[in-house]
């Protein structure tokens, strides 16, 4: 097949952030098919136009649109339709059997849809996080007149897709209720890097010494995006409620929005650089000893119902590394930490999410038993080479059906 692979937010392991789409094509074109990415960069740079890349057998296609957590809602808005418009046009120029698009931001839909419809072939929907519904639930979109025309682009990306792929059994059943056909919904979530995230003893010994964590401490890290819907001050909160227990290390690592606020936060409650420590974003070739450092990795949001059905890279990178999860919402991974004795699922209330962990660390056959279990649930539900196999498959049944 040839590919055309819509994403404004592919990673390589030498950035930060989510690397889906690029575990995904190059798996599919190690299988013999062409794939050619669409994306963003979204650093500075004084060049204009599109820049063309060979990455892991995939031809790259990038356009500057600056974007970053720290911006507004209206900027990020400005963004999404800057490259959409842009990237339509370079879609169109590219020989495809079939368009797969990827969201967030559901614009994505824009450019699939027209070169789709341009070159008379069909496009798979990929669904990363239900928008608009996510956007509305923490009132980012509060006119009726955004929000209406938020959930019209919601329904004509769904119309115009052979197939969609959801990352988690909530997703699917939320594009279910916007009357899409059920069997035509395939889950496919986030996977886990088994081999890259296999942990490291050393790798992640020198990064606590580099730190001044010493082996002793119990390290409860977050790694991922301090945004607004993430939550994270809660940790700030959960630390100030064990100041005075000298077994625990609160390290936060990461950007975003928040983070100033969330780093005055740390500061006012007398914990920023006692027993939490917070440090920039990494690399995520440099995860795997971020994360082997970990003792207990957590996966956090705001208290919302729709953000149950999230299928956050963090929670599957921790599974693959073999850490204790903590996450502090339910829905499905809740269920899965449960059925695998791989985790918790801390209350929302950091006083007792701190009574929580302190009694989890109080039996450190416990927290060895969750990283084993961790690890098993990622080599037998999450691997990324059986996840690419399927969406392989929905990409095959979308070119032949007629």
């Amino acid at each position: 097949m040839r590919i055309i692979y819509l994403h404004q937010y592919f990673n390589t392991p030498e950035m930060p952030g989510s690397t889906r789409s690029y575990e995904i094509g190059r798996r599919l074109a190690a299988a013999g098919h062409t794939v050619e990415i669409v994306t963003s960069w979204r650093q500075p740079t004084d060049k204009s136009g599109w820049l063309q890349t060979e990455v892991a057998g995939m031809r790259v296609h990038w356009l500057s649109v600056p974007y970053s957590n720290q911006m507004n809602y209206t900027s990020r808005v400005a963004a999404f339709l800057r490259f959409a418009l842009s990237a339509a046009r370079r879609a169109r120029n590219l020989e495809g059997d079939v368009v797969f698009a990827s969201s967030t931001p559901l614009t994505i839909a824009l450019p699939g849809a027209y070169a789709a419809w341009f070159q008379h072939i069909p496009m798979v929907f990929e669904v990363r996080d239900l928008w608009p519904e996510l956007p509305i639930a923490i009132g980012a979109i509060k006119n009726p007149m955004a929000r209406l025309a938020a959930r019209l682009l919601e329904r004509f990306a769904y119309a115009r897709s052979a197939r969609v792929v959801a990352l988690s059994p909530g997703m699917a059943a939320g594009v279910a209720r916007t009357g899409y056909p059920r069997e035509r919904i395939v889950v496919v979530p986030n996977g886990s890097d088994i081999g890259f995230f296999e942990r490291d003893i050393e790798r992640g010994r020198a990064l606590r010494t580099r730190l001044g964590i010493s082996e002793q401490k119990v390290v409860v890290g977050y790694a991922g995006t301090l945004g607004r819907i993430n939550g994270v001050g809660y940790l700030v909160q959960v630390a100030a409620a064990l100041r005075t227990n000298q077994r625990f290390v609160f390290l936060l690592i990461g950007e975003g929005l928040e983070r100033e606020r969330i780093e005055a936060e740390a500061r006012e409650c007398g914990v920023l650089n006692l027993n939490l420590i917070m440090h920039e974003e990494i690399a995520k070739a440099e995860m795997g000893g971020v994360f082997s450092a970990f003792d207990v990795a957590t996966s956090l949001f705001l208290p919302l119902p729709e953000m149950e059905s999230n299928s956050a890279n963090k929670f599957f990178d921790a599974l693959a590394a073999g850490c204790c999860v903590a996450i502090n919402y339910g829905g499905w991974q809740a269920e899965l930490l449960r059925e695998y004795g791989a985790g918790v699922r801390l209350s929302n209330n950091p006083q007792t999410a701190a009574r929580e962990l302190r009694s989890l660390a109080d039996d450190p056959g416990a927290l060895k038993a969750a990283g084993l279990g961790a690890r098993r649930l990622a080599v037998e539900k999450f691997s990324r080479d059986s996840l690419a196999a399927r969406i392989e498959a929905v990409l095959t049944e979308a070119t032949t059906e007629k």
